[in-house]
């Protein structure tokens, strides 16, 4: 039941919110927020746990205002990325910008593979369609098995209707696919931020250990491509921005598991810095670190 409803109220979002006018999206989604946010549930008290890491020395108060804005920018997120099948070309290029887009431009066009990893900030579909309509630039990116399997491929069907090329994230099976997309030259875009296997290795992440994935910075060292962060956030305006970071540093020395896990570090550092500036575009309303992880016999997984 809740696997259907779940599916039932998703495809409302995807038929009804994108035929909405704008300015009507953007207050239902506020009102939304603002709803979800004074029943403090589940996950606004989980966001407000996780900011306090990234805001240290935040008081309640300003660890609710912080949910608050978080939710407010969790719910844009969904409203865009419904609408963004019925944005024009224009409207997908105007609404993003990026700083430094030249780190990423050049490596593309060095034709050696481009890995770029990105925090769960603010509207990573929208950065994608960007890529796909703005920068004119194909790319593959993986998506999270979900329940049940329609809705996994209704998602699949509109990040693919954005441009993308969509690979499932189940048991390692996509790295040998984005392996060859890189060794051909291809950029590969994935949201990096939460360990969902478990391969990943344990950084420091605002002073704590958690576990980030590995697949990025083993998939540049297999490749030879190069590794880019990147961070997004909205501002007041219809406009997101977005800064792509230096290229990650390969180790010189070590095993290629130890500098894979050097390489993860510094990705995080990265990811750090971004949500540091930006932490209530940063929406993880999961579990991330290591000290909130319950015992697997205790619970199930968590879903977004």
């Amino acid at each position: 039941m809740k696997e259907r409803l779940s599916e039932a109220l998703y495809g409302l979002g995807w038929s009804t919110v994108k035929r909405l006018p704008e300015p009507a999206a953007v207050a239902l989604g506020r009102r939304i927020a603002d709803a979800v946010w004074r029943r403090r549930g589940t996950g606004v008290l989980r966001l407000e746990a996780n900011y306090a890491r990234v805001v240290p020395g935040a008081g309640p108060d300003r660890l609710r205002e912080l949910s608050r804005a978080g939710m407010r920018s969790y719910l844009r997120y969904w409203m865009e990325s419904f609408r963004l099948p019925v944005w024009s070309e224009e409207r997908i290029r105007s609404g993003v910008q990026v700083t430094d887009i030249d780190r990423l431009t050049d490596g593309i066009a060095a034709e050696h593979g481009v890995v770029l990893a990105l925090p769960h900030m603010a509207n990573y579909d929208l950065a994608g369609a960007y890529l796909a309509t703005g920068l004119r630039t194909p790319f593959t990116t993986v998506a999270e098995r979900l329940r049940p399997e329609s809705l996994y491929d209704r998602f699949v069907a509109h990040r693919e209707g954005l441009g993308m090329e969509v690979l499932p994230h189940a048991g390692g099976a996509a790295f040998g696919t984005l392996a060859r997309r890189l060794r051909k030259g291809g950029l590969v875009a994935l949201v990096a931020d939460r360990d969902m296997s478990a391969s990943g290795v344990e950084v420091s992440f605002f002073g704590e250990t958690a576990r980030m994935p590995l697949g990025p910075a083993m998939l540049a060292l297999r490749t030879g491509s190069v590794l880019l962060p990147a961070h997004l956030w909205f501002d007041s305006s219809p406009v997101m921005k977005g800064r792509v970071h230096p290229p990650v540093a390969v180790p010189a020395t070590g095993t290629p598991l130890e500098q894979a896990a050097a390489m993860t570090q510094e990705m995080a550092d990265s990811f750090a810095a971004g949500i540091a500036e930006h932490p209530e575009d940063w929406h993880m309303l999961q579990r991330l670190w290591t000290a909130d992880q319950r015992p697997a016999a205790a619970t199930g997984p968590e879903t977004r």
